[in-house]
């Protein structure tokens, strides 16, 4: 029964986790409002897309409200660039261009009804979408389930210490693993598919991604080197809630980004 709760409690936070860092993470889509002639629709603007081809921005509003879409580059003066948007089924929708891996666009929209008023949609702070290499679903599927159950692992270990169960070291173990494969191995893989780089963590670079796996193994290498004689459950516990609070931060927070004036990819 013990069991039964833990690991029902364990599912609960990490579920809670991940879908914490999906509504609050740079590269999901930015949900936000608009009124139109009294109507009220909302929109899903997209943060992130792979660069093998342009990127469709589609909202979902009826055909009789007209919308141009404005871009640029991020981090530049250049002057906006207007896309009429036209209707595409049920969607209205206008293309971004494919940029570079790790290039950012920023954008705003502005609507239009059958009354002719405009309604303007992002203008003041303007959405950044960034553009990214395809990375191969065979490295990226792995990496998500990975580092998935090895929160939920870690979650375990660090709720049976606290009771004192002495499979809270048993589950450590598997945690680690399993954070080491996600993390450490596919974790550079899919980075370097995405943008070119293995690591850019310390100490090659300032990238938050790169930069919390590793202070989450390092806990994790240091609880578990610590529970191999005798149970430390403190040391667990501790490593448990590391890895909730850097599994937390959005991800992508301060990653790659394309200096076009440079050419230069940094981090941070």
């Amino acid at each position: 029964m013990k069991n039964f709760l833990f690991w029902t409690i364990a599912v609960i936070i990490t579920v809670a986790a991940a879908m914490y860092q999906r509504t609050t993470g740079p590269t999901y889509p930015l949900r936000t409002d608009v009124t139109v002639d009294a109507t009220e629709y909302s929109l899903a603007l997209k943060r992130s897309q792979t660069n093998t081809h342009p990127c469709m921005i589609k909202l979902e509003v009826p055909e009789e409200v007209s919308g141009t879409l404005y871009f640029r580059r991020f981090r530049t003066a250049e002057e906006w660039t207007p896309v009429e948007m036209k209707h595409d089924g049920e969607k209205l929708a206008g293309e971004l261009p494919s940029q570079p891996a790790a290039g950012k666009l920023e954008y705003y929209i502005v609507l239009r009804g059958t009354s002719g008023a405009e309604a303007t949609v992002m203008k003041e702070k303007p959405v950044v979408i960034r553009f990214k290499g395809n990375v191969p679903a065979v490295i990226m599927i792995p990496h998500i389930l990975i580092m998935f159950f090895a929160m939920l692992l870690s979650n375990l270990a660090g709720i049976t210490a606290a009771a004192g169960m002495p499979s809270q070291k048993k589950h450590g173990r598997l945690a680690l693993w399993l954070l080491l494969a996600g993390g450490m191995i596919l974790g550079p893989l899919v980075q370097k598919y995405a943008f070119g780089e293995l690591w850019t963590g310390v100490p090659f670079g300032w990238d938050l991604t790169d930069n919390k796996t590793l202070i989450a193994v390092i806990a994790w290498v240091v609880a578990v080197v610590m529970n191999r004689k005798q149970n430390k459950p403190a040391y667990t516990i501790a490593a448990a809630i590391i890895l909730l609070l850097v599994y937390s931060i959005p991800h992508s927070l301060f990653g790659s980004e394309l200096d076009y004036a440079t050419g230069a990819v940094t981090q941070g």
